[in-house]
């Protein structure tokens, strides 16, 4: 081989040296970080967004605890966000540990669990002005066609619009065929006035005898003209039926669209801040949580978040080390602890940030049969 040549090899070889070497230096530089992760048993999430899709605060969360008598196995369903109200995956059976009376339980099982939901949409469908009849028109079937979107054949759904009174398009059935076919016999919103507020309460109503998990899916400006229920007695029927309101607020964008009749216009006139307010607290008192839509393009979004926060829970079961089959009411809680200090538990996201996680749970329980055996 002449000298040249071999000068080339020469030179060639030790430019794959170097790339080879910094390759090397690379995964090793990353490596001990990923072992460090490891070692320290942070549990590392998907990157969330920054903020919440909802607006206002979300209402405490639906949870559930079954005991059975004869086995004294203890099933609880627990909801875990973080700051922003995103559910919190990627958390391992191992980071999960319940105290019964402040006693820690042992052979502790955890699944999570993708519950088929039963759902009421209620839409707006009437009011005093004809132009803002015209937003209800085209936004009530837009927005409920999305919905459709997310249900599956396991799930149940059912239509009811409202305006001076609550009027049921179509009952539960599963699926969403039939769902599609009552969005396409809406009709046309009339002249009437607006009672959200006995709409609501019918509803609830209508809801007390469904099994699962239920939730209302309301769509609404929040107006209320001529209820006989009052607005606290409203707040107070949703207290206490335990069904989560998922409001889509349309104030912000029907007003828009209406803005553009001046000031002279009698619908300028509405309080749309009371009204979103007072949307805000039956959603929030609910347990579920409103939306604003500034957009019909936030909707897909919108509906996922809605399904995300209604259908996935943490199911954890245990036999209660508690020897007594009944007895007065127990002490529950879940801690998330790292498994090889038992210090709490670190979660970060996929840029390594800190994110704080939020346990919604029953915090206690009547040692007495709540399921069938």
């Amino acid at each position: 081989m002449k000298k040249k040549d071999l000068i080339h090899v020469t030179f060639f070889m030790s430019v794959i040296f170097l790339v080879a070497a910094s390759v090397a230096t690379a995964r090793g530089q990353q490596q001990p970080a990923a072992a460090e992760l490891g070692q320290s048993g942070d549990v590392v999430v998907p990157a969330r967004p920054a903020v919440p899709l909802f607006t206002g605060k979300s209402g405490p969360q639906e949870s559930e605890v079954v005991f059975v008598p004869v086995t004294r196995r203890v099933t609880l369903k627990i909801h875990v966000e973080d700051p922003n109200g995103y559910f919190l995956p990627n958390i391992r059976r191992e980071n999960f540990a319940v105290f019964e009376d402040g006693v820690r339980q042992q052979n502790v099982n955890v699944d999570i669990e993708h519950a088929p939901v039963t759902v009421a949409l209620l839409v707006e469908y009437g009011g005093r002005f004809h132009e803002f009849n015209r937003e209800l028109a085209y936004e009530g079937p837009m927005l409920g066609r999305h919905l459709g979107e997310v249900l599956t054949n396991r799930d149940r759904s059912a239509v009811f619009k409202y305006s001076g009174k609550l009027e049921e398009v179509a009952d539960f059935a599963p699926g969403s065929e039939a769902f599609y076919k009552a969005l396409d016999h809406l009709g046309t919103p009339e002249s009437s006035e607006v009672n959200l507020y006995d709409a609501l309460v019918d509803c609830l109503n209508g809801l007390r005898t469904v099994t699962g998990r239920r939730a209302i899916v309301l769509i609404s400006t929040g107006l209320d003209t001529f209820s006989k229920t009052n607005f606290g007695q409203a707040v107070e029927a949703v207290r206490t039926a335990g069904i989560p309101i998922y409001a889509i607020e349309l104030a912000g964008l029907v007003h828009r669209e209406v803005s553009e009749f001046g000031s002279d216009a009698p619908f300028s006139r509405i309080d749309w801040s009371t009204a979103q307010k007072r949307l805000e607290t039956l959603a929030r008192t609910s347990g579920g949580r409103i939306y604003a839509l500034e957009a019909d393009s936030a909707a897909p979004a919108i509906y996922d978040d809605i399904m995300e926060n209604l259908r996935i829970r943490y199911v954890i079961s245990y036999v209660s080390s508690n020897p007594s089959s009944g007895g007065p009411e127990r002490n529950i809680r879940v801690d998330l602890i790292d498994p090889n200090s038992g210090q709490p538990l670190k979660i970060r996201d996929a840029a390594g940030k800190v994110v704080a996680a939020n346990i919604f749970m029953q915090q206690t329980y009547l040692p007495v049969a709540t399921a069938s055996d």
